[in-house]
């Protein structure tokens, strides 16, 4: 059989499809796992901003980072997407604290 005929084409498509139906299951996955994680970033950021510690921690920053790469290379993932999208989200999280800190001093500032 030709590769170009159509049965091998619509078991082409199919294989395709059925992929394309796991990487919108793994997508949906890693957004269930963004809004947990996010969950408790919100309450790190809340304790952050009760206790007046700073919104950023660039010491477990740079600890992250290296574990991170880390765990890129042992699953074959290139560590420098790793670290993008760790400094992508880190930066969302600082943010996040930012706001929860501005958001206390709100609620703490008496009324003029």
């Amino acid at each position: 059989m030709c590769p170009t005929e159509p049965d091998s084409a619509e078991a082409a498509w199919q294989k395709l499809l059925r992929i394309r139906q796991s990487i919108d299951n793994i997508d949906a996955a890693l957004i269930h796992l963004l809004a947990e994680r996010f969950k408790f970033t919100q309450e790190v950021g809340v304790l952050k901003a009760e206790f007046g510690l700073p919104a950023a921690d660039p010491e477990r920053e740079h600890r992250q980072i290296a574990r991170l790469r880390e765990l890129a290379l042992e699953s074959n993932l290139d560590p420098e997407f790793a670290e993008k999208w760790f400094n992508f989200v880190v930066n969302e999280v600082i943010r996040h604290h930012i706001r929860a800190g501005a958001e206390g001093e709100e609620r703490e500032s008496p009324e003029l």
